[in-house]
């Protein structure tokens, strides 16, 4: 593999950055939102797995009161 100065090094990255496709401030804050949509309801869903589970094994060890 043949060795690049630093200047042909920085000249590369610049030409394959210009070629990125960079997400708009819309679609930035849509994704955004979408996240903290799934991960609400990925807690909401695991709240409701624990809590099933753990009346599960209070009830089979008899802890329930």
């Amino acid at each position: 593999m043949a060795k690049n100065s630093p200047a042909e090094f920085v000249r590369q990255v610049r030409q394959e950055v210009s070629r990125v496709t960079w997400a708009t401030r819309r679609e930035t804050a849509t994704a955004t939102g979408m996240v903290f949509v799934m991960v609400f309801l990925a807690a909401i869903f695991f709240f409701l797995v624990d809590l099933l589970l753990s009346s599960g094994v209070q009830m089979i060890l008899g802890l329930g009161g």
